[in-house]
């Protein structure tokens, strides 16, 4: 049997600051996966609150 088709344990969620020495090049990649999708989340709920607030600012200008 492959290695690869073994099922995972599961693991602990990974926080920002942790040793990275003990990961896989797999894991990394998943996580790096992970932070990359967390990244673009955050950047486009910036984008939506600079929105609002631009239109908030626009309403009150006189």
């Amino acid at each position: 049997m492959d290695l690869d088709d073994e099922p995972r344990p599961p693991r602990r969620a990974h926080a920002l600051g942790d040793s990275l020495d003990r990961m896989s090049v797999r894991d990394l990649e998943e996580l790096k996966a992970a932070c990359q999708a967390e990244i673009d989340r955050i950047d486009r709920e910036i984008v939506s609150k600079d929105r609002s607030r631009e239109a908030a600012a626009s309403v009150f200008k006189f």
